[in-house]
């Protein structure tokens, strides 16, 4: 028992460092090939090598690489090394949550394989959190409707009684006979 909840521990840490190496870009998440190579537990120039060898295995919705722009965007947000210095010498390439599952294809080790598990069931997690937050957007969305609705009603309603509070006393004709 204490065994299976070190495990979760275990599993739960894994989980919560992959997910803080998930990055939106071009609206798909992404995973950079440097934190891939690190979990994987190669350098990253010999994971790029691997990747290059089956470039057949990676289309575009799979991976692709980044701009400078993009880098720039990226490296502001995590703090890598700049390039020129010991940093990267070269755009890196991300992958898709489905690049990743290939991958799985070409890295074969015991520790590639067990990662690629963990990677795969942390964008799973993300996507059904994403999805358990888009159905209460849309709650949240009919109910701000009804607000609006149920307001512009009540404005309606205040603006007639206000009609009729100051709406002028018009003398009536007397009906009947006159003396």
């Amino acid at each position: 028992m204490e065994e299976e909840n070190n495990s979760k521990i275990e599993n739960d840490k894994v989980d919560k460092i992959i997910k803080q190496m998930i990055f939106i870009i071009r609206d798909q998440k992404v995973m950079i090939d440097s934190d891939l190579a690190e979990l994987y537990g190669v350098s990253t120039k010999r994971f790029n090598e691997q990747v290059k060898r089956n470039l057949d295995r990676f289309p575009e919705d799979f991976l692709f690489q980044l701009t400078e722009v993009e880098y720039e965007n990226l490296r502001s947000q995590i703090a890598t090394s700049s390039l020129g210095y010991g940093g990267r010498r070269y755009l890196p390439y991300v992958f898709t949550e489905h690049g990743v599952a290939m991958l799985s294809a070409i890295l074969s080790s015991k520790q590639a394989i067990l990662m690629s598990i963990f990677i795969v069931r942390a964008f799973i997690k993300m996507r059904e959190s994403l999805d358990s937050h888009r159905e209460l957007a849309i709650k949240i969305g009919e109910i701000e409707i009804r607000q609006l609705q149920d307001h512009s009603m009540i404005k309606n309603v205040h603006e007639v009684v206000k009609h009729l509070l100051h709406k002028p006393d018009i003398p009536k004709n007397k009906i009947g006979f006159n003396e």
